[in-house]
């Protein structure tokens, strides 16, 4: 269900309705959406009983929401409402991409741990406590350290210009490489990064583990956990939606 603030923030979103009928409503589309998101159920399969009309109805709704913008701007506002309630920790953030087990379809790459099957993955960027930041989706074959400054660059200007950034930016092995250690330093971002070969930084494990829970909340919308969606902007809507929903019980708990 959609509680009544959450959809405030939401509705103003939305485009305006085409012409024609629409015998169901933005808002129950909506939670058809979610229904889906959280159950992992093939769109035709979504039953009727429940109100939230056809899954034909939900995907259309789904397909023009994502065109809009909606779902990228409402994770943009749940940060700021965030930042404003001081629940970013912009003292350091942290990187990862897991290779989660996902279907074929744009954007997918044999996986380099998986018999070299195709599919896709996901590339994380959270905060200091576990707020996702920015996903990106990229092939399974794609490097991560490749991904390291999208990721940077793709933080929401959650607090106005200058754009606020991390201080510092925590990563596995698999994010070794001077050339974006130096332009992490240009950004004025302190690299935390182990080095191939040689013993894990002190500690990091104990600073990353909150991109791993963060992960976890990720992928326990079962949508996500593997992915059906042909399009990648489609699955890309479901990651911000997702993300939105992660960050609006962290800003409902935090003003409880």
């Amino acid at each position: 269900m959609v509680d009544d603030e959450l959809w405030a923030l939401i509705e103003p979103l939305l485009p305006e309705r085409s012409p024609g009928p629409r015998p169901v409503s933005d808002r129950l589309c909506l939670q058809g959406i979610l229904f889906v998101l959280y159950n992992d159920i093939a769109w035709q399969l979504l039953p009727p009983e429940l109100g939230f009309g056809s899954g034909q109805t939900c995907w259309r709704r789904l397909d023009r929401w994502q065109k809009a913008g909606v779902f990228d701007q409402l994770h943009r506002i749940l940060l700021a409402e965030l930042h404003a309630a001081g629940e970013l920790d912009w003292s350091r953030a942290c990187v990862d991409g897991p290779h989660p087990r996902e279907k074929g379809g744009a954007d997918t790459g044999p996986s380099p741990i998986d018999r070299r099957k195709t599919g896709s993955k996901h590339h994380l960027i959270c905060d200091g406590r576990g707020v996702p930041l920015k996903v990106i989706t990229t092939a399974a074959n794609v490097n991560d350290v490749t991904q390291t400054l999208a990721l940077v660059d793709g933080i929401p200007p959650v607090s106005g210009r200058p754009r606020r950034r991390p201080d510092a930016l925590l990563g596995v092995k698999g994010y070794d490489s001077n050339a974006h250690r130096d332009e992490l330093r240009h950004r004025r971002i302190l690299p935390v990064i182990s080095r191939k070969g040689s013993p894990n930084i002190k500690g990091i494990g104990k600073l990353r583990y909150v991109v791993e829970q963060t992960f976890a909340l990720l992928h326990h919308f079962k949508r996500l956990a593997v992915r059906w969606e042909r399009r990648t902007e489609l699955h890309d809507a479901f990651v911000s939606l997702a993300c939105s929903l992660i960050c609006w019980r962290r800003l409902k708990k935090a003003r409880s």
